[in-house]
């Protein structure tokens, strides 16, 4: 479990919130201020201030981060006994009491996890107990206009596929026949629910993972290559360089 503020999330690059990508834990971005586009689940929306999102573990998401954003963000670690939205919520707190309220009890839990005090892991938890809570009731209130339409459904399955399967080398026409689409269908439903093509969507969620490989860990590159799907390193070193502008030999030297 821990707090992070945004500024410092994108400290190690900006690729590291912008790509595709997921976590094995819950997430909550709180944003108070700036605004920017964020993606989840193959669909994007526009965030601005005050808007609180929850990501569940192994939801694929990217988001933007302007000049002018800031926020925190909420890692609530793993084996947890907590009751979390079983979905993304995206939650627009117009109302400065419930914006308060979540901004002291993220507060109250960096306070004790910084405080060295005793038992502070577990008044940290507790508070967390009550994020919970304050999640629970503000995602109720809002469940009902976020109701997905077929095309974000259709976003969504792809989404989920893909974070399954990014290792395996599919193309985008393995994934539409396995949602029973066609390419094309597939790739119009992903432009028009966020912008981008299946194929982009593919390619970012790879490169990501190419690019944390490289940056933490020591594999060769032809074993990195091998691990992601491609048929050569020639060809991982091509399509790396063609989406970073770098080659993954210079990637890892330099980041």
């Amino acid at each position: 479990m821990r707090v992070v503020s945004i500024a410092r999330l994108v400290a190690g690059g900006r690729w590291r919130v912008e790509a595709m990508r997921s976590l094995s834990e819950p997430l909550l971005l709180w944003f108070t201020r700036g605004q920017g586009r964020i993606t989840v689940d193959g669909v994007t929306r526009g965030y601005g201030a005050h808007n609180a999102i929850f990501i569940p573990a192994g939801a694929m998401h990217g988001f933007e981060v302007g000049g002018q954003s800031f926020g925190t963000a909420v890692f609530f670690g793993h084996g947890r006994d907590l009751v979390l939205p079983a979905d993304t919520q995206h939650l627009r707190i117009r109302d400065a009491s419930p914006q308060a309220e979540l901004s002291g009890l993220i507060d109250n839990i960096q306070r004790e996890l910084d405080s060295g005090k005793p038992a502070a892991a577990r008044a940290a938890h507790h508070h967390v107990g009550l994020l919970s809570v304050w999640l629970e009731r503000h995602a109720d209130t809002q469940a009902a206009a976020t109701k997905p339409d077929a095309a974000r459904r259709l976003a969504g399955r792809f989404a989920a596929l893909l974070e399954r399967d990014f290792r395996s080398g599919k193309g985008v026409a393995a994934y539409a026949s396995e949602l029973g689409v066609t390419p094309t269908h597939l790739t119009r439903v992903c432009n028009q629910t966020c912008g981008r093509s299946a194929s982009d969507l593919l390619h970012d969620r790879v490169i990501y993972e190419a690019r944390v490989l490289l940056s933490e860990t020591r594999l060769p590159i032809g074993h990195i290559s091998e691990t992601l799907g491609f048929a050569s390193a020639a060809y991982f070193t091509r399509a790396f360089q063609h989406r970073t502008g770098k080659t993954p030999s210079a990637f890892r030297r330099t980041g």
